[in-house]
């Protein structure tokens, strides 16, 4: 998909007011947390909240629930190319998108919390020194790395088609469908299997984390795609029909409420048992020796998913946008703590040793978590606007104005009818 000249450029970089204040305002927390990564490399980590009882923080939280972002594509996919459902299939793409944004960021998350930066390379499959397959955290980073390159076949290949103006071939189309279901599957059941692997932390060791992981996935990342889509809308000419917003409600609801059962069995189970490592959740439900930081943020995220459940139980309650938005802003942030904080403070408070050591995130941390999810949301909001451009035509109005027709069956045959014409 060439263009002549600086059309790509443009079109990505061409808007209204509200685009060029969108851009400043990311550019500005890259800048910042760039600022802020400077003063990280030269000091260490000791400028962050982190210490030996609780060595993972703000970054390794965020990997892990963008993880599930990225994987909750998976449910895009299906419905529109398994089952046929046109109106999901019109946003597919969205949600690749979104997908592909997620894993960049996550892999970012992975780069900042290492000591030494400049070893990154390791973690390349084909580069590094991956200690595949005796090391977990090595099959993560193959499952993560593999989903990238797919996200970016199928989207490459889709947005291809769609500027010749051809169907996308079923036969180099549907195996990548395919495999990417799987891999986006594995991608979070991966993730999960390396809180679970750990020896050190009891609190981590559940079979039932690996469905819950994917549970609490296929709530979140449907939540953060219908507000995302409404806001593509309304901003963009891109089709958005409620058909695809309402069917992701659905999805979500049935997600969030298997992930809320699953959350309630470990309660009780862990309660039931009174086995040592109820103090972790204890500390989490009802604070230990007097520390509570984390038991108001404990008992809203699970009020808040219990409630939007509770809403999105009735039909009615999806349909009304208002509420829907406010139900999936619910989830999302909920989710976000739980799955983040919450999950680290479960297996670092109290440590091995019976010391509890509050974790609390520094200016800096929290500079750098903003830079990130900046510059995901940059890739993001660039490969929409690029597909916003091919879908609605003005990608190859700006190749015909400089002379580039764009290559298809369509574009061949108008060409030799023309032939005889100009004669």
């Amino acid at each position: 998909m060439k263009t002549k000249g600086s059309n790509l450029p443009n079109l990505l970089f061409t808007g209204g007011a509200g685009y060029y204040l969108w851009l400043s305002f990311l550019g500005a927390a890259v800048v910042a947390g760039a600022l802020a990564y400077i003063l990280q490399i030269r000091h260490g980590l000791i400028i962050t909240g982190m210490r030996d009882p609780f060595p993972w923080g703000l970054y390794i939280a965020n990997f892990t629930f963008l993880v599930g972002i990225a994987a909750a594509a998976v449910l895009v996919v299906i419905p529109s190319y398994l089952y046929h459902y046109q109106p999901l299939k019109e946003v597919c793409l969205i949600g690749e998108f979104l997908s592909a944004s997620s894993i960049v960021m996550a892999l970012l998350f992975v780069v900042i919390d290492l000591g030494r930066p400049d070893r990154f390379w390791h973690i390349i499959p084909g580069f590094g020194l991956l200690h595949f397959p005796q090391s977990a955290m090595a099959w993560d980073c193959l499952v993560l790395w593999g989903y990238l390159v797919l996200n970016l076949l199928l989207c490459g290949y889709i947005l291809r088609c769609k500027y010749q103006s051809r169907q996308p071939s079923t036969a180099l189309l549907m195996p990548l469908i395919y495999l990417s279901i799987l891999w986006a599957i594995s991608i979070h059941t991966v993730t999960a299997f390396i809180y679970s692997s750990l020896s050190s932390h009891p609190t981590w060791h559940q079979a039932i984390m690996m469905p819950r992981f994917l549970a609490s996935a296929f709530s979140s990342g449907p939540a953060f795609l219908i507000l995302i889509l409404q806001i593509i809308g309304r901003c963009t000419r891109w089709p958005v029909e409620k058909k695809a917003l309402h069917k992701l409600a659905e999805i979500m609801t049935i997600a969030l409420f298997f992930n809320l059962f699953m959350l309630g069995a470990e309660i009780l189970v862990e309660t039931y048992a009174a086995a040592h490592h109820l103090t972790h959740r204890l500390y989490l439900l009802f604070g230990l020796q007097g520390h509570t930081a984390l038991v108001a943020p404990t008992w809203l995220a699970i009020g808040a998913q219990v409630c939007a459940l509770i809403l999105l139980l009735f039909p009615k309650a999806r349909q009304n946008l208002k509420l829907l938005n406010l139900c999936c802003t619910s989830i999302f942030v909920s989710i976000w703590f739980e799955k983040g904080i919450g999950l680290l403070a479960l297996g670092f408070i109290p440590s091995s040793s019976g010391e509890i050591f509050e974790y609390h995130p520094t200016l800096a941390e929290i500079t750098i978590t903003a830079a990130i999810w900046a510059i995901g949301l940059l890739i993001f909001t660039l490969l929409v606007k690029l597909a916003v451009a091919v879908e609605t035509g003005a990608l190859q109005q700006a190749a015909h104005a400089q002379g580039e027709q764009p290559k298809s069956r369509e574009s061949e045959q108008i060409g030799q009818e023309a032939k005889p014409l100009s004669g």
